[in-house]
């Protein structure tokens, strides 16, 4: 018999979109993947390939994530704008600066 406190975090999960690892690793095969980028003379990254072999400009990728159809990447607001950016989980070789460019 789950108690209301189990119930809260249950519901607190659903309306924040996470689930169990399942459903999360279920989300995560359904969506793209960003695997190699283009970059700038500056170094910025301009441009995404997916492992659908799809190729985003910057504006396009940014409406893809706040669609939900890229995984493993988040937008922050820093200098005023929005950045693309991996999500942190501490493994430097999934970075978006560290991936192949093409």
């Amino acid at each position: 018999m789950t108690d209301r406190f189990e119930e809260a975090y249950e519901q607190y999960k659903r309306d924040s979109g996470q689930g169990s690892e399942y459903e999360q690793v279920e989300k995560e095969l359904v969506q793209e993947q960003i695997v190699a980028v283009r970059k700038n003379e500056d170094g910025d990254l301009i441009a995404f390939q997916t492992n659908q072999n799809r190729e985003l400009d910057y504006l396009q990728a940014l409406e893809e994530i706040k669609q939900g159809k890229l995984a493993n990447v988040d937008i922050i607001h820093k200098y005023g704008r929005e950045i693309i950016r991996s999500e942190p989980d501490g493994i430097k070789e999934n970075n978006l600066s560290n991936l192949p460019e093409f």
